[in-house]
């Protein structure tokens, strides 16, 4: 607790003793009108900020009015009353953002304040605010990393839950990334030292969560345009009802349940949770706009390459025309010619022969040719690697087309025949199908697949993924075009790329979100929902937790807020409470807030 909350209690009591001696009529009147002055002050400060600073009539100075109506109107005890539970109101309020927020903090975690540098031959304990980029610090059992780095000696499993959302720990040996706030679970690492203090991955993704009640959501600022109106207007209908009634203690009741304070809650605190609960799950979402947008969005659109496919080419099928050339021997000729080529392609036919146990050769000679393929001595033997025109500029005749359209084909050419085909597919995503389909569960009406590749191809993975409309052979201002596209049809889209190379489409969506931004700056800043790994089940744990956030959100507008206070203003209406039992049921909404909000911290979430 705060010194600040500490002065509020003892507000509190101080207001709540000096009524009830007054009640007791063991205090003189002026003595009460001290201590409610006193009681008023804080509200009064904050409602004539509101006033004058933003033009609005806040819930402080509603509570003001009612109260002082109360005081002067002749119940005077009641209006006390009805102060000090207003504030203790006002302070549960205040003490649960307070804990909403620490909250955050723990279920992230925390960077150590030290670290162990090895200088040399020797090592030192320093503050974390000392150590430099290029330092090595090491991190042993149980220890929590304290910098953003590279391993550069020693081997650990490293538990990378608060950055990624991994339950399993990751095998770090020398080369791998680290961030701050991971814990070494087995092993010892040394590191050398990238990015530390605020600069770190870890530091980042806590600015973003503390950050993000900034971008505030559309139902958030339709409940505060609704408190700003609302209050004029119940102030005219509770003229009215003293015009009427001439009941001052009907109009003090009145007062306490048209009051909308619950309004100011009822977005806050589930945005705060709902944000927390994402960075737990290695998803960081930049404000409670982008989870309300997410929450309606209506069509996902993917990016191919990289996003549902793992970009990584491997051997599907080997196709010999040769009959004394076999597919193994097929393979083992291709690997050895594309043995030295760096080729995306080249890299497949290699690790599919290795794949199958094959023993590839060194080729007696080697040439590489920009945009065809290659050219190698093999065993004595002329091989050619690569697309049609290597083969009919050497003179091969390519009379065989291939027979997998949805494949990439490389044809392989020896002692101046073609012998066959490699065919060769990106491998899909792991769980990418499975994610689609949970997407469309889940409400989304249209999924597209956007790719630069051509039709054929992403007609075959799109059938093995399920996905609604292809795009195909598009350039970065095409998948602009074909997110405008959908958005005329009337459809919100998410636009699901890699961070970097989508960030148009990204930006032109109503909602982007970037795969893999554990180790790339760029993800962070190009996306509004960054996945701090390729797990495309983020996505639907994304989905799922703002799909609840937006219905807690409304059931605290409606059952929190409404119910309540329409059977409150209904019983005042009716004579059946008073002053006093108004602002003991008044507590019953804001702890239903609350409650309801908190509830996402830790209730059970699909795919979370």
């Amino acid at each position: 607790m705060t010194p600040e909350r500490w002065i509020e209690i003892g507000r509190i009591l101080l207001t709540g003793a000096v009524a009830l001696l007054y009640w007791q009529q063991l205090v003189p009147l002026y003595l009460l009108w001290a201590a409610v002055a006193l009681g008023l002050y804080p509200l009064v400060k904050t409602g004539l900020i509101d006033l004058f600073t933003e033009r609005k009539i806040g819930t402080e100075i509603f509570v003001t009015i009612a109260t002082l109506v109360a005081v002067f109107g002749g119940e005077t005890v009641a209006g006390a009353v009805l102060m000090v539970i207003i504030l203790i109101a006002e302070f549960i309020a205040e003490l649960n953002t307070d804990r909403a927020r620490a909250s955050i903090k723990s279920l992230i975690g925390s960077v150590p304040q030290t670290a162990l540098v090895r200088e040399g031959s020797a090592e030192r304990i320093v503050p974390i605010g000392a150590v430099k980029p290029g330092q090595v610090v090491l991190v042993r059992t149980g220890e929590k990393i304290p910098v953003d780095g590279v391993v550069v000696s020693g081997s650990a499993a490293v538990n990378q839950a608060p950055i990624t959302g991994e339950s399993v720990p990751q095998d770090k040996t020398e080369g791998a990334q680290v961030f701050a706030g991971t814990i070494v679970e087995a092993g010892a690492i040394d590191v050398r030292t990238d990015k530390v203090g605020g600069e770190t991955i870890f530091s980042r993704i806590i600015a973003l969560v503390e950050d993000a009640e900034s971008e505030r959501a559309p139902v958030q600022k339709l409940a505060d345009r609704v408190a700003s109106w609302l209050i004029p207007v119940v102030l005219v209908f509770l003229i009215g009802v003293f015009l009427i009634t001439r009941d001052v203690s009907k109009v003090v009741t009145l007062l306490i349940f048209t009051s909308p304070a619950e309004l100011g809650l009822a977005t806050p605190l589930v945005m705060i949770a709902a944000i927390a609960r994402a960075a737990r799950t290695g998803i960081l979402i930049k404000g409670g706009l982008y989870l309300e947008l997410l929450a309606k969005a209506d069509a996902v659109v993917f990016d191919k390459t990289g996003t549902l496919t793992a970009n990584k080419p491997e051997v599907v099928r080997v196709e010999s025309f040769d009959p004394v050339v076999g597919e193994e021997e097929l393979l083992r000729l291709a690997a050895s010619a594309d043995r030295r080529s760096a080729h995306p392609l080249a890299k497949a036919v290699v690790q599919g022969a290795a794949s199958r146990g094959i023993n590839v050769p060194e080729p007696a000679s080697f040439e590489q040719l920009q945009a065809r393929g290659v050219k190698a001595t093999v065993e004595g033997r002329a091989v050619l690697v690569g697309n049609p025109a290597l083969l009919t500029e050497a003179g091969v005749a390519v009379d065989r087309r291939p027979e997998d359209v949805g494949r990439t084909p490389v044809h392989v050419a020896i002692d101046g025949t073609l012998a066959g085909i490699i065919y060769i597919s990106d491998t899909l995503r792991p769980g990418a199908r499975e994610a689609i389909t949970a997407l469309k569960e889940s409400g989304v009406k249209r999924i597209v697949m956007l790719t630069g590749d051509n039709a054929a191809t992403a007609k075959a993975i799109a059938a093995d993924l399920g996905v609604d409309e292809i795009k195909a052979d598009l350039m970065p201002e095409d998948k602009v075009a074909a997110i405008a596209e959908l958005q005329k049809k009337g459809l919100k889209v998410a636009m699901v790329g890699d961070g970097v190379n989508d960030a148009p489409a990204l930006a032109r969506a109503e909602v982007g979100i970037a795969m893999g931004g554990g180790g790339t700056q760029a993800a962070l800043e190009a996306a509004d929902i960054a996945l701090m790994t390729d797990d495309l089940g983020k996505i639907v744990a994304a989905r799922n937790i703002a799909r609840r956030s937006y219905r807690t959100i409304q059931e605290n507008l409606w059952v929190g807020v409404g119910v309540v206070h329409v059977l409150g203003i209904t019983a005042a209406l009716m004579g059946w409470i008073g002053p006093i039992q108004a602002a003991f049921i008044h507590l019953g909404p804001d702890v239903l807030v609350f409650l309801n909000s908190v509830k996402l911290l830790r209730v059970r979430i699909h795919g979370v």
